[in-house]
C-alpha cells in the first residue's frame, strides 16, 4: 500500500498541498490526510461529552467510551443507539440504556472538550480515573516471536494510516498471533475504545488469552 490521494477511505481527506524541492521549485499536488472531526455523545437524551475522533466507527467508539467510564457492562445494558436527528452532520450519537442501568450524571459529564490527544479530560482526581473494574486474572505465555511480528502485521492492516500517514491505531491479537480486530484514529485512546466497543456489542467480553497491541 502506497501514501497517495488515491486512497479515498473513511477516515481520510485530499487536501491540495504545495511542495517545495531543490530540483523543481513550487508544486502543487493532491495528498491523503486523517480527518479529525467532533462527536457529541448523548446517553438518554443528554450530552455527556464532545470526543475529536477519526470518522468511522462512531457507534463502537461511544459504546467503547461508556464502557471505559463504567456505565455498561453488557449488550444487555444497550436499548438502543440512533443517530440524534436534528443533526444533519451525524455527528452527534444518542445512547439509550436499559431501565435497569442507573447513570451518575454528574459524574459522567466532561466539562470540558475532549481532544484527541486527552485520554483522561474532565477527570478531578484519580478516583474519578479508577474505575471499578475487575482485576485481570488471565496469565498465558506468549512466543517472544509472537511478539515480535505483532508491530509489523498491525502495521500492515492500516489502511488510513499507509495512505495518510497520520493515525494510531488498536489491534487485538489472539495469543498465536493472529489478528482479530483492528480500528484507527487520530486518538490513541479512541482506537482502543472502537475496539472495546466492538467487542462489548458483539457479546465477546472479557477477551481471555488475548493481546492488545496500540
Amino acid at each position: 500500500m502506497s501514501r497517495g490521494p488515491a486512497a479515498r477511505l473513511p477516515g481520510a481527506g485530499v487536501v491540495q498541498v504545495r511542495r517545495w524541492s531543490a530540483g523543481s521549485g513550487w508544486t502543487s499536488a493532491a495528498d491523503a490526510v486523517a480527518v479529525e472531526e467532533p462527536l457529541e455523545i448523548r446517553v438518554n437524551t443528554r450530552p455527556v461529552a464532545v470526543v475529536m475522533r477519526t470518522p468511522g466507527h462512531d457507534e463502537e467508539l461511544v459504546i467503547g467510551f461508556l464502557l471505559t467510564e463504567a456505565v455498561l457492562r453488557s449488550p444487555k445494558d444497550i436499548a438502543a443507539i440512533r443517530a440524534y436527528p436534528r443533526n444533519r452532520d451525524g455527528n452527534v450519537l444518542d445512547v439509550f440504556l436499559g431501565p435497569k442501568v442507573e447513570v451518575d450524571h454528574a459524574r459522567l459529564t466532561r466539562h470540558v472538550f475532549a481532544a484527541s490527544s486527552c485520554g483522561l479530560c474532565g477527570k478531578a482526581s484519580i478516583e474519578a480515573v479508577k474505575q471499578q473494574f475487575p482485576a485481570v486474572r488471565e496469565r498465558f505465555r506468549v512466543e517472544g516471536s509472537v511478539l515480535g511480528r505483532l508491530p509489523a502485521a498491525m502495521r500492515e492492516a492500516q489502511a488510513v494510516f499507509a495512505s495518510t500517514g497520520g493515525l494510531h491505531a488498536a489491534a487485538l491479537f489472539a495469543a498465536d498471533g493472529t489478528l482479530q480486530l483492528l480500528r484507527e484514529d487520530v486518538g490513541r485512546h479512541n482506537a482502543v475504545d472502537k475496539v472495546l466497543g466492538r467487542l462489548l456489542l458483539d457479546g465477546r467480553l472479557p477477551m481471555p488469552r488475548s493481546i492488545l497491541v496500540i
